[in-house]
């Protein structure tokens, strides 16, 4: 089981410690309401130095992620951060990450911890016939993600620059003498920023950051944050089975764009899935629980469930048929020995706060 740099602040914090990605993670601290709250209304970070980044860099740089992902990369301002599916020629997808244009012949992307050797291997082997060098540095850096409407102030005061750039911006930087590359984004619905750097430079940013009174938060938390805003999770909306368009994705599929892996499979084509959100009025819908339509025929599964902390009852993410999708829009759960009413939602459960 492999540990990030913080183990030993999450030890000494009393952090309830879980393997997760093959990582020894924390789970939580405080506690998830606590720590969602925090996030919610506040400030918190999360140690997510498990994730995965890879560097690419040449004259190609920019059209080779263009060509690997199926969203619009090369188009994209410099200084962007574009999120993407990774998908396979039949359109399955390999992951979804994040690409940042660091410059003209520079570009990082952010992988799942799960899958950063799947990755890596895709990737690496789609690279012939560009001008690049791929670099796989996941072991490089560690990554803290700093979230909550008081981010801004909050890295103002530890003192970061430019911490008023645009929502997906990505830029190097320095703090502290040394070297970190910042972008604005997360995985919670509100403001945030993505703080990459070496090992002892994000050891030193998180000291820092609890003696500035940044609430510590750990994965089930940011579980419930990016399900009250309806974030996908890879393994669960999105697996090697699935495209983009089954998890609601098509929008990040680019059709004018002349050439990138998979685009035969997923333009003008039509999902056989549809991504719903569903909640209980009383008990908990979990990953893995049957959908029905109102005359209780089984029509799909919950990829995603938990307890909101904002909304105070079950909210889920499942996976559904198209061809099974009730027109009346009534739908039930199997909850165990019991069958519940589900409320259906056209729109995320909690409305993040991000700029």
């Amino acid at each position: 089981m492999s540990r990030t740099s913080l183990f030993e602040q999450h030890v000494a914090l009393k952090a309830k410690l879980a393997p997760f990605a093959g990582f020894e993670m924390p789970i939580q601290y405080e506690g998830v309401k606590a720590e969602v709250i925090a996030i919610r209304e506040n400030v918190g970070v999360f140690d997510v130095s498990h994730m995965g980044e890879f560097f690419v860099e040449g004259k190609d740089a920019i059209s080779f992620v263009d060509y690997i992902v199926t969203n619009d990369f090369a188009g994209a301002e410099m200084g962007k951060a574009v999120y993407s599916p990774l998908c396979r020629e039949d359109g399955t997808t390999i992951d979804d990450l994040i690409a940042y244009k660091l410059a003209d012949q520079k570009v990082m992307i952010c992988v799942n911890a799960a899958n950063i050797d799947k990755d890596w291997n895709w990737i690496d082997s789609q690279k012939s016939g560009f001008d690049i060098e791929l670099t796989n540095r996941s072991s490089e850096f560690s990554l803290l993600a700093i979230q909550g409407p008081k981010t801004e102030e909050t890295l103002k005061s530890l003192g970061f620059e430019n911490t008023s750039a645009e929502y997906y911006s990505a830029f190097e930087s320095k703090w502290n003498g040394s070297n970190v590359i910042l972008a604005r984004t997360g995985y919670t619905g509100e403001d945030g920023f993505e703080i990459f750097g070496s090992h002892e430079t994000i050891v030193k940013l998180w000291s820092d950051m609890m003696n500035e009174g940044v609430t510590p938060c750990g994965l089930a938390s940011r579980d419930v944050l990016r399900l009250e805003v309806c974030y996908p999770l890879y393994g669960h909306e999105l697996n090697d089975e699935l495209t983009p368009l089954d998890a609601a994705l098509k929008w990040t599929v680019k059709a004018k764009k002349e050439k990138f892996i998979g685009r035969s499979a997923l333009v003008d084509t039509t999902s056989k899935k549809r991504l719903v959100k569903l909640s209980l009025d009383k008990g908990i819908p979990r990953e893995g629980y049957e959908v029905l339509d109102s005359e209780e025929n089984s029509i799909g599964i919950v990829t995603s469930g938990t307890m909101s902390v904002v909304l105070g009852k079950g909210i889920c993410l499942a996976l559904v048929d198209r061809d099974k999708f009730p027109e009346n829009k009534e739908f039930k759960i199997q909850v165990r020995k019991n069958i519940m009413n589900a409320n259906y939602h056209t729109k995320a459960f909690v409305n993040g706060g991000h700029k």
